[in-house]
């Protein structure tokens, strides 16, 4: 079995077994993924580049506000970053400004660092903390 079919079936499995925790701390953990691409593109006028990667963070954030569970008050908080976040992810990509993106980074690991506190102090395990 080839390496990367390996790694494949692993990251499928990791997402297949996850709590809904687990699955939230990935899909942050993929924003900034995408958005340190995106920025490292801009800084290197790679415009093609930029443009995917800053999309596929816009949609893990509509991602996230699609599955807010809107009868807890704590959810109109979270709606509040992610419609935030929206729009200056798109306001980054059409200027493909990476000083934006860099400001998303900083309260996506805001938030990501938040959330992983969350998990331990419920005693949520993860093999990402």
């Amino acid at each position: 079995m080839p390496l990367p079919n390996a790694y494949d079936q692993y990251k499928n499995s990791r997402i297949l077994t996850a709590s809904p925790a687990e699955l939230t701390l990935m899909l942050y953990e993929g924003c900034i993924k995408f958005c340190n691409i995106g920025k490292d593109a801009c800084e290197k006028k790679d415009i093609q580049k930029a443009n995917l990667n800053i999309i596929k963070a816009q949609k893990i954030i509509d991602y996230l506000r699609q599955t807010l569970d809107m009868k807890y008050p704590v959810a109109q908080d979270f709606e509040n970053i992610y419609s935030y976040l929206s729009e200056r992810l798109i306001l980054a990509n059409v200027k493909k400004d990476p000083e934006i993106l860099e400001e998303v980074l900083t309260h996506l690991h805001s938030v990501r660092d938040t959330w992983k506190e969350v998990m331990r102090k419920n005693g949520i395990k993860s093999t990402m903390l």
